[in-house]
């Protein structure tokens, strides 16, 4: 998460060009009539939203105007599908700005940037996997949980910091070797976080799963040699 005190006005005024459009388009395709008429989508939503809220507040915030978090958008992206997820996302930030732990100024930002992209990330490799229409349940738990994510905390952090030196207000790593380094502490926690839930999804509530097929993934046995 990036502060105000890092980030020029014409910055944040343009994130927000771009992010209310896309928040419009998300409440626009969202599936309205199918979660009001559905409480175990209802359920989901809010104890997503919550659980993301919470994710959220466990950071650690740096003097130099940053923070670290998990996202955990993969996983909500997978379970709610990508409308509701950003709508979502956008609900766990009222949360943290109504606890002051954001600012509304770099809500924009930060929305493009932990909610949107991750979102979009995710979906992007949801389709692909679900177009070679794999039926092995793996393939999806690995690309579209462990490595989305791990995708998406790469991505992240590459746009942040090119966001960053952009405005040229933060003081950047002197050492490429040292920013390296911190890359793998940032995109291991949020693969394994995100690809665990994806897991334990997939085996004990697969129904939850937005972008599960589960036709084809557990109507049939598989086998790795093709014989069922």
């Amino acid at each position: 998460m990036i502060g105000t005190q890092v980030l020029t006005s014409q910055t944040m005024i343009l994130a927000w060009f771009f992010y209310v459009p896309l928040l419009l388009w998300a409440v626009w395709r969202c599936p309205w009539v199918e979660l009001f008429s559905d409480t175990r989508r209802q359920h989901l939503l809010f104890g997503t939203v919550f659980a993301l809220f919470l994710l959220w507040l466990m950071r650690r915030d740096f003097d130099t105007g940053v923070s670290y978090h998990l996202l955990g958008m993969t996983a909500v992206t997978l379970l709610l599908g990508w409308p509701l997820a950003i709508v979502g996302g956008l609900i766990a930030q009222l949360g943290l700005l109504a606890m002051g732990r954001q600012d509304l100024a770099s809500l924009g930002v930060n929305g493009l940037l932990l909610v949107v992209m991750p979102v979009l990330i995710t979906e992007g490799c949801s389709l692909i996997v679900e177009r070679a229409q794999p039926k092995n349940p793996f393939t999806y738990i690995f690309c579209s949980g462990f490595f989305a994510a791990a995708l998406v905390a790469l991505a992240c952090v590459l746009v942040a910091m090119g966001v960053l030196w952009f405005d040229g207000l933060f003081a950047m790593p002197e050492w490429l070797g040292d920013f390296i380094g911190y890359l793998w502490l940032i995109i291991f926690p949020e693969a394994f976080i995100n690809g665990m839930i994806v897991t334990a999804l997939v085996v004990f509530c697969p129904e939850w799963l937005e972008t599960f097929n589960r036709t084809r993934y557990l109507s049939e046995p598989w086998s790795d040699d093709g014989d069922t």
